[in-house]
């Protein structure tokens, strides 16, 4: 509450954060722990301003804070530094000012911390500097000076700080900060000397600068182009938070791609199973006919999904690339996709619950969300469907398969000469003209719904409930007619909240209508699909734990499988990169 007190929110966003509520685990933008701890605040994009609360360092258990795009202003909190467990930071976009405080070295379990485009001023704290585990640090568009220390992040950022010394600027910086005792000498030197030495100086400065930044010019588009896995110099793409493998490496983490480790086959390469030196078991997808790919294709993949960083995402870890060869490395999902457990019987039962398909939903739901109004410039997924929603091994929902997403300039549409995708998650406008938005995934997203509820593929919904066909269709019809438990997976034997199905359905059907202009936003979905969490009464992290232990005895024959199905086939297979 006192974090509320002290932020103006004119979105009234925060309406719902009642002082006379018992538990503040069902309030909007609030994250709780199975023990009921606060462990997440996303409030991101919210219109906020005000300040942050010095109280925000109670909350001891925070792992994740996203506070970025608002109008936040005023100093950051040093009681930040308090919470020991904080995972994740991300302050940038907003007006804090003031110095980055000290105290931010003492979160030794931090892995992203992002302050970029603040108001920032003063050095670069030392154990900020110092923090051994991040994967990423941003301080870039603030107004810091003096010189920089040695920065231990695997990728960092401090472009856009004109006062701060990098040390290919130090003397200079040396020479504006040195005073200068000895003046005598310059009263003897004649006002022609003066003059001479004057524009002699002035012009080798002028050359000397000029020549620095045509190097680092150079060396920028060089660097983006071989994606140096070292920070050598700061560029707005910065892709050095990923580990650059040799080929070698992937070679014995996969048994020399052993066909027993083939996790999943798609039209554009194999996913195996690796397990790196350090025992971290990942997915090692090998793209197929690398020279067919071409290098700008690779790179615009690479950069696009170093960027986007979110806990419904699929996080790159590396990757691969030689004269012959392209390979991307991920975190493994040892829950597979949600398409491979909704076709599967776990004891009688199918694998995911009706609570677990709801909270998948919103998983997936905050993951677009991300990619369309929080990334700049926002990223059009292009292939949403169950396939390419994976699940963690908390069954979290991760968005996979950005393969086929292009980023997309907020005054563009994106146009493209060849449709991809998979027939029966493809968005009308988007087949007949090839022209792609945020609302295409919005309709591939409805499908998804579909899927969740009924448990059958797009476009085979037979299972002895229908003749083959488009499930959409089947669905209006049902809806119509206002037989909608008919719809459900009769797997789920009627455990399922007929309320909360009405209002599913009613979202997918909005989410799939003809015309993209009358699809709600993804912002609009994510927030009725929350609000369906919050009447249930249960706080999300155990929503659908009744069966997690039964889910996991069962085994699993398909796992980031993009099999091509009977009646689920994709146009241009070799364009698709498959799930991650």
């Amino acid at each position: 509450m006192a974090v509320k007190n002290k932020m103006t929110d004119e979105l009234r966003v925060m309406d719902g954060w009642d002082i006379n509520s018992v538990d503040p685990c069902t309030w909007n933008m609030v994250a709780c722990s199975a023990e009921g701890f606060v462990v997440s605040l996303e409030m991101t994009s919210m219109g906020l301003s005000g300040t942050l609360s010095p109280s925000i360092g109670s909350l001891s258990h925070l792992r994740t804070m996203l506070l970025q795009n608002n109008q936040l202003s005023g100093p950051i909190p040093p009681d930040i530094g308090k919470l020991s467990q904080l995972q994740t930071l991300d302050l940038s976009g907003n007006q804090f000012a003031g110095e980055i405080p000290s105290s931010l070295g003492s979160l030794t379990h931090l892995s992203y911390l992002r302050l970029n485009k603040n108001e920032l001023t003063g050095q670069i704290p030392k154990p900020v500097a110092n923090l051994t585990g991040l994967s990423f640090l941003d301080l870039s568009f603030n107004n810091l000076s003096g010189s920089t220390p040695k920065i231990l992040a695997k990728g960092y950022s401090i472009t856009g700080n004109n006062l701060l010394c990098t040390p290919s600027s130090a003397q200079i910086c040396m020479g504006l900060s040195k005073p200068t005792n000895d003046t005598g000498s310059f009263k003897k030197v004649s006002s022609h000397r003066q003059w001479m030495l004057s524009v002699v100086v002035g012009t080798s400065c002028t050359f000397g600068i000029s020549l620095v930044l045509v190097v680092c010019w150079v060396y920028w588009c060089r660097s983006r182009f071989l994606f140096t896995s070292h920070v050598q110099q700061d560029y707005e793409f910065d892709i050095s938070h990923l580990e650059r493998f040799s080929f070698r490496e992937l070679q014995n983490a996969t048994g020399n791609f052993s066909s027993r480790n083939i996790l999943g086959q798609g039209g554009f390469g194999v996913v195996y199973k690796g397990c790196l030196p350090n025992r971290t078991v990942v997915a090692v997808k090998r793209l197929r006919d690398p020279n067919y790919t071409g290098e700008v294709q690779f790179q615009t993949e690479v950069e696009m999904i170093g960027l986007a960083l979110h806990r419904n995402l699929l996080r790159l870890y590396g990757f691969c690339m030689t004269s012959d060869e392209r390979l991307l490395v991920y975190p493994y999902m040892p829950n597979g996709s949600v398409a491979d457990r909704l076709r599967e019987i776990c004891r009688g039962k199918p694998s995911l619950d009706w609570n677990r398909r709801i909270q998948i939903a919103v998983g997936a739901a905050r993951g677009l969300l991300y990619l369309h109004e929080q990334c700049n410039p926002k990223i059009i997924h292009r292939d949403v469907k169950a396939a390419n929603i994976l699940l963690d091994e908390s069954f979290e929902a991760v968005v996979g398969d950005f393969g086929l997403a292009k980023l997309l300039d907020q005054r563009d549409s994106h146009v493209t000469t060849a449709v991809r995708g998979t027939v029966g998650h493809i968005a009308p406008e988007y087949l007949s003209t090839g022209q792609s938005s945020e609302k295409t995934d919005v309709f591939g997203f409805g499908i998804l719904l579909l899927e969740l509820i009924t448990g059958q593929k797009a476009l085979d919904a037979a299972n002895g409930q229908v003749q083959k066909g488009m499930i959409l269709d089947w669905v209006r019809t049902l809806y119509e007619e206002k037989r909608l438990e008919a719809l459900v997976d009769r797997g789920l034997r009627q455990c399922y909240d007929a309320l909360q199905l009405e209002k599913v359905v009613e979202v997918a059907l909005q989410c799939t209508q003809s015309h993209p202009n009358l699809r709600p936003k993804m912002s609009e979905v994510l927030k009725v699909l929350e609000g369906l969490v919050e009447q249930s009464g249960l706080p999300e992290e155990s929503q659908g734990q009744n069966n997690i232990c039964e889910a996991r005895a069962c085994s699993f024959s398909r796992i980031y499988s993009d099999v091509h199905e009977e009646h689920s086939f994709v146009i241009e297979a070799m364009e698709l990169s498959g799930p991650r």
